[in-house]
């Protein structure tokens, strides 16, 4: 296991956050497991310190719940609340959309430009690393181009919260493409100033994840509820 581990390059805590998360996400650490420190500070081979700075971060992303004298667990949710977290977020992104729409300018339209191709450039690579941080560039620049920094901040807080789920779409087959066709209609609305066709086309794409996003926590649902699991 400690293998997996980059020494002398990145963050211990944050490279430990990142496997973690991926065990969670992909139900190799189920709903409500505990996440006994000792044991964890012996697969990775550090010590205790990041083990726990690692489970912080997670706390603050809502995918594991620190309880007070009893240790830190696999947070439990729903796919009732899951549905809800996006349906919230696809509010808070076509809202950012519209406005960016109405109040973009040059070096905003610049920058959404070299995102899209950015993103356009991973997928011909087939590179999922770097399609997903050109991803969030391309969305992070139109929560900022609405130039409204209680909205930036709520979606910014949501979309930290389920990045997980996000990110791990982003590995399935053909989905890179499609979000590339969703992208350019957003970008070609809002840099229009078409500002109901920029909200539109942002939540037809956050339908795109988030029944993406389901059918991956549906089946990891299925699996660990299996006698077999």
């Amino acid at each position: 296991m400690t293998s997996r581990l980059k020494r002398g390059t990145v963050n211990l805590s944050a490279q430990i956050s990142d496997l973690i998360e991926e065990d969670i996400t992909t139900g190799l650490l189920r709903p409500g497991q505990k996440l006994d420190e000792t044991q964890m500070s012996e697969k990775y081979g550090v010590s205790r310190t990041p083990i726990r700075e690692a489970l912080k971060h997670l706390a603050s992303k809502g995918l594991v719940e620190l309880k007070t004298n009893r240790g830190a667990y696999v947070r439990q949710i729903s796919l009732t609340t899951l549905i809800e977290m996006f349906e919230t977020m696809s509010a808070l992104e076509s809202a950012c959309a519209c406005l960016t729409a109405r109040r973009h300018n040059a070096q905003d339209h610049e920058a959404l430009i070299a995102a899209n191709k950015a993103c356009l450039d991973a997928t011909e690579k087939n590179a999922p690393d770097a399609y997903y941080a050109a991803n969030t560039r391309f969305h992070e620049l139109i929560y900022h181009g609405a130039r409204n920094n209680y909205l930036r901040d709520q979606t910014i807080r949501l979309r930290n919260t389920l990045e997980p789920y996000r990110r791990a779409t982003t590995f399935h087959p053909g989905l890179m493409r499609k979000s590339n066709e969703e992208h350019s209609r957003i970008l070609h609305a809002v840099l229009n100033f078409d500002e109901q066709a920029a909200s539109a086309e942002m939540h037809l794409h956050l339908d795109t994840l988030r029944n993406d996003a389901i059918w991956t926590f549906e089946s990891i649902l299925t699996r660990i509820s299996s006698p077999a699991a």
